[in-house]
């Protein structure tokens, strides 16, 4: 079973906060976060470190000891306690929602806003530069934008800000124009029978 890639629920968010509040300032929570992240990409990348993670086979004190043999001198004495944690409590297959949840908490701390926007072919740089910098004008905020590629989407754009989805893709429009049609041509079908039941 992969790690469980979620949105924060209350949980992770208790998780979160517990390391916020021991990193003792936002920009060490940050380092934290990046680390953390770290991981996580990791375990995308690494189908077997994947289940490795999130084994309910694997026991937690055999994990633990090969965490601290894998990490030990490559995350820092907090990051690595606080996986070692989350596997003693059996959460590291959630780990992807305690690292949201961090990074909403690091974010808001440092005023910051993270935005996710997909588009049908990847951002180049120019024009994720010029993305950012108007989402930043739109909103008032320090933005931190992640950029995402989504095959399925024909053409436009869709910005996710915390749990709220902005759809300006094509299939939407599309989709619009079809309802518009649908609904002006059974209003214009019905004008025109009563036009003719009249006459």
């Amino acid at each position: 079973m992969p790690l469980i890639e979620t949105q924060p629920d209350a949980l992770a968010r208790v998780y979160a906060d517990s390391v916020f509040d021991l990193a003792g300032s936002p920009e060490s929570a940050e380092e934290i976060l990046g680390e953390l992240e770290d991981v996580i990409e990791l375990a995308r990348s690494d189908s077997m470190f994947s289940e490795f993670l999130s084994s309910r086979v694997l026991g937690s004190s055999a994990r633990g000891s090969t965490l601290q043999k894998i990490f030990e001198g490559n995350l820092s004495d907090l990051t690595l306690r606080f996986l070692r944690l989350l596997n003693d409590k059996d959460r590291l297959a959630h780990l992807p929602a305690v690292v949201a949840a961090l990074s909403e908490r690091v974010q808001k701390a440092l005023g910051r806003l993270e935005v996710d926007v997909f588009t049908a072919q990847p951002l180049a740089g120019d024009d994720f530069a010029a993305v950012q910098s108007r989402v930043a004008e739109a909103l008032g905020k320090n933005v931190v934008l992640h950029a995402y590629t989504d095959p399925k989407m024909l053409g436009g754009v869709k910005f996710r800000v915390g749990d709220r989805l902005i759809d300006d893709s094509l299939a939407t429009h599309l989709r619009r124009v079809r309802d518009r049609l649908a609904d002006d041509g059974a209003s214009s079908v019905r004008t025109q029978s009563g036009k003719i039941i009249e006459d």
